[in-house]
């Protein structure tokens, strides 16, 4: 088979801009963005979708980019870690884990603090979660097990997990 047959022209709207990309259709979202964008923020991790590395938000809501092929997401907003702050100034997620030491080696943050920012929404959109008490309740209140709950799907191996929850709790609170 030639090569061109597995291959295509793929437009991805990633952090605002628009790329143009000719893929192989098994390229992964992180793969893509690491490889041939030089968005190199979102780690590879597991690979697997097990440890939330590659967290990205794609249309406002996080996904692992490395479980998700590229050319299915034509048409979709993809926001990676560098497409977080604005003008110079950090997200306020972002300050949060510096503010309050959200971190350690800082290999897991990206999706991390990716996936704090689908948090924030998610609680204000009042999506309950597994822990969620009155699932009928307009309002989620981010207490620290809602954040232990929300942010499940993200591992980190220095165990900074007291540090992200606080992070998150104080950006959740309008503070950093």
């Amino acid at each position: 088979m030639a090569d061109h047959a597995q291959r295509s022209t793929v437009e991805l709207k990633v952090n605002g801009d628009d790329q143009v990309l000719y893929l192989d259709h098994r390229t992964t979202l992180l793969d893509a963005l690491r490889e041939h964008l030089d968005l190199t923020g979102s780690k590879k991790g597991c690979d697997h979708g097990q440890c939330g590395a590659c967290t990205v938000l794609v249309d406002g809501r996080r996904a692992n980019a490395c479980l998700l092929l590229a050319v299915a997401q034509q048409g979709r907003e993809i926001t990676t870690i560098e497409g977080l702050s604005t003008g110079g100034e950090l997200h306020p997620v972002q300050q949060a884990f510096i503010d309050h030491d959200g971190f350690q080696c800082g290999y897991c943050t990206p999706g991390q603090i990716c996936s704090a920012v689908a948090v924030l929404d998610e609680a204000e959109r009042g999506w309950p979660s597994a822990v969620t008490a009155d699932v009928a309740a307009a309002d989620v209140r981010l207490d620290a097990a809602e954040i232990r709950e929300r942010m499940s799907g993200n591992l980190c191996r220095c165990g900074a997990y007291v540090n992200i929850v606080t992070a998150v709790s104080a950006a959740a609170k309008g503070g950093a």
